[in-house]
């Protein structure tokens, strides 16, 4: 017998099981619900047999099974998702943020893989590997053009196995061939903390991963002891994780036995009300949480919880809207599942899921909660809040999105690779906290990129073209032709122009690059502080009491 019919006699086997378990369960409770499920299960089960017994070409069953069920799920919302076993590694990964590899990430830039992060103190970093080196061969393996599930693979392995790792550095004509000893990797969920000037200490937290109530305590614990009257919690772009890492990180500045959240789903099992456990480590000490529209989750709980207490004042933006909870079931053949089993509520009461999946368009989409149904609730000392839609910050700041030019020349790989230039030629820069990209250093940037392969258009600019090619008549296009032919000037204007517009914006972005080039992640979070209006209003806020205060009183949102 083939393989692929031992498989199939296999996975017809199992569903069987499945199918004679849900009779049981049928005739225990009897219902249509119940129905439904034997009924459709045998049809699936004859009509795979089918596919695979007749159809004109050879199929992978296991690629038409997965499929299947990614179709399926797809249907209830994206957070419960099927993890087949070549993907298990991967999932732990992001979960744990431990695994077994060198301790370096890499970017992809036109096909070409380069080295993006070296972590300190592991092997890619012992071995001498550098941000900018192009992986060309893993094991002999060329890599070129290969997905980055598959170099994922090639990289990680067991503990103590080695793994041979052959890069091109820029101004060097040989590759250079490094082995690395493969080790537990752990990604620091805390990458920088330290002190923004003599009263103020600043925490950026990245992953609610384990053990990221002990760093972030640990984080704490220092500031304190260097002095800060004010602390900073940065949680932008943080997506969440572990929630009872969210309640305890919660409880290092709320008191014992306070709920921080509560959950609710169809079986008790999930029903569950998490509490504060132990005296907090700062009850008192003033405290913003720095917010966005990517924070989410588990930094949803933290930044709703204080803010429910009224014990943080928030800034940034409206954060991501994610009130669900989700737990992971165990498969057959080192398979997993990860299903939204509960909604979760913080201690006002309100949950802030901002997509309703079980009511979609027409078309199969899934539109956000109208403000009509969006209920209110109040906070501790009775400031209004609402559920429905992420949590409002105390305090908007919306002048942190990024021009075009800017995220083009990040996206397409002009940053990256101008900074791994600019490290080839000064061996060291000042500490990034003090680091400066000089208006020198910018005039040198623009005449490099001027001898790139680099043609940058406005995207607005395809809008007017949409624009003039909405005109349904002769008579229209001559009445747009003017305002067409003005505003495509102004945004046609010359690259060296719109560098110098937007040379602030840049310069930050090749201070972050470059700081991590010398002085790794810790580098680029401390550059990236300065000239941050989130960082600056923070300071401003912690720093004048009244102020402080006033926005945690009621009738202030």
């Amino acid at each position: 017998m083939s393989k692929t019919k031992k498989w199939i006699k296999g996975i017809l086997s199992s569903t069987i099981v499945v199918f004679c378990l849900t009779i049981t369960l049928a005739l225990t409770f009897p219902s249509n619900h119940y129905f439904a499920i034997v009924k459709n299960l045998e049809i699936f089960a004859n009509l795979f047999k089918a596919v695979n017994e007749y159809y004109v070409d050879d199929i992978n069953p296991s690629q038409l099974l997965n499929k299947g069920i990614e179709e399926m799920l797809a249907e209830l919302d994206p957070y419960t998702v099927y993890i087949s076993e070549d993907k298990i590694e991967d999932y732990r990964t992001l979960n744990t943020g431990q695994y077994a590899g060198i301790g370096a990430t890499t970017v992809n830039i036109d096909g070409h893989i380069f080295i993006g992060m070296v972590y300190e103190g592991f092997s890619a970093h012992k071995e001498g590997l550098k941000i900018g080196d192009e992986v060309v061969k893993v094991d002999g393996v060329n890599i070129f053009g290969l997905s980055q599930q598959r170099l994922n693979q090639l990289v990680k392995g067991q503990v103590k196995t080695t793994v041979t790792i052959a890069v091109r550095r820029k101004k060097q004509k040989e590759l250079i061939a490094l082995k690395f000893e493969r080790e537990k990797i752990s990604i620091p969920n805390v990458p920088y903390s330290g002190m923004l000037d003599s009263e103020i200490g600043y925490i950026k937290f990245t992953e609610f991963t384990p053990n990221g109530y002990k760093n972030v305590k640990k984080a704490l614990q220092g500031l304190l002891k260097d002095g800060a009257t004010g602390i900073v919690l940065d949680l932008r772009g943080n997506l969440g994780g572990l929630l009872k890492e969210a309640v305890n990180i919660s409880n290092l500045f709320l008191d014992a036995n306070l709920e921080v959240v509560h959950t609710k789903g169809k079986v008790e099992s999930s029903n569950f009300t998490y509490k504060t456990e132990f005296n907090p480590l700062a009850p008192e000490i003033p405290l913003v949480v720095l917010v966005n529209k990517m924070s989410a989750s588990a930094s949803e709980i933290v930044a709703g919880t204080l803010q429910d207490y009224d014990r943080a004042v928030l800034i940034g933006q409206k954060t991501y809207g994610k009130g669900l909870v989700q737990k992971q079931l165990v498969l057959p053949y080192n398979s997993s599942a990860k299903i939204t089993i509960a909604k979760y509520y913080i201690p006002s009461g309100r949950c802030i899921q901002a997509l309703d999946y079980s009511n979609r368009n027409a078309d199969g989409s899934v539109g956000t909660i109208p403000d009509s149904l969006k209920v209110a609730f109040t906070t501790k000392k009775g400031r209004i809040v609402f559920d429905g839609g992420g949590i409002d910050p105390e305090v908007t700041i919306i002048n942190d999105n990024e021009s075009n030019l800017a995220k083009d020349l990040k996206a397409k790989g002009y940053i990256f690779k101008y900074a791994t230039d600019y490290t080839l030629a000064h061996k060291q820069i000042a500490p990034a906290k003090e680091y400066n990209f000089t208006d020198d250093d910018y005039i040198d940037f623009i005449s490099w990129l001027q001898v790139q392969d680099y043609n940058y258009v406005n995207p607005l600019s395809k809008n007017l073209k949409d624009l003039q090619n909405s005109a349904k008549s002769p008579k229209q296009t001559e009445q747009l032709k003017p305002f067409i032919s003005e505003m495509g000037s102004k945004l046609n204007m010359p690259l060296t122009t719109a560098l110098h517009n937007y040379s602030n914006e840049i310069k930050r972005m090749l201070e972050v690059e470059i700081a991590a080039r010398y002085y790794f992640e810790s580098g680029a979070v401390e550059a990236g502080l300065g000239h941050d209006p989130h960082i600056e209003k923070a300071i401003q806020i912690l720093k004048d009491k009244g102020a402080y205060e006033k926005l945690l009183l009621p009738n202030q949102n």
